[in-house]
């Protein structure tokens, strides 16, 4: 049987599947079970053998994708401090304004992954989402900003890159349970 392809990565070879060899001969083994059945001739064990063994494929790719997040905590660690420096060096470039809020796939792009391996990669890793991590980080640069009181709120949700100030509001008030006014009041 032919080799199966390689995974086409999206410029960094942190996205791919990591196989040890061991259990690159399980996933050749299930491509070589699916062949042979491909090449008997059919009767009613057919379909269910194949299926099976498509299922028992990707049940071995689920565990293999899912176990690599514990494997390679250590490169992990790496792309999570890359992550947490993004928003930060996103607000203060002034791209907010132009750009609007940040985004997950702006993140991952970034850092050369996909935004799924980044959101699956945070979520093990944390227990949050990319997004409520990004939002996190938007609240917290918010915060600080408030205090600022010779910019009015409004120019305070514009440059970190809401649209509309009232988002910017509605947001503050559900994370604090103030509204930017009252928060900027009571600190």
């Amino acid at each position: 049987m032919a080799e199966p392809p390689q995974p086409v990565v999206k410029g960094d070879q942190d996205e791919a599947l990591h196989l040890s060899e061991k259990e690159r001969q399980v996933i050749l083994d299930c491509f070589n079970n699916i062949d042979y059945e491909l090449h008997l001739s059919v009767d009613k064990h057919s379909k269910t053998l194949i299926s099976y063994n498509i299922e028992l494929l990707l049940n071995y790719c689920l565990r293999f994708y899912d176990r690599q997040f514990i494997t390679r905590s250590q490169v992990n660690k790496g792309i999570l401090e890359k992550f947490e420096r993004l928003p930060d060096d996103y607000f203060q470039s002034g791209m907010p304004r132009t750009h609007g809020l940040p985004t997950v796939k702006y993140c991952a792009e970034n850092i050369h992954l996909s935004a799924n391996y980044l959101g699956d990669l945070i979520k093990k890793e944390t227990g949050k989402s990319a997004r409520e991590h990004i939002q996190l980080k938007l609240m917290d640069i918010a915060k600080e900003r408030i205090f600022d009181t010779s910019k009015s709120i409004s120019e305070i949700a514009y440059e970190l890159g809401f649209k509309h100030p009232q988002h910017f509001s509605r947001m503050f008030r559900n994370e604090t349970g103030y509204a930017p006014n009252q928060y900027r009041s009571l600190n």
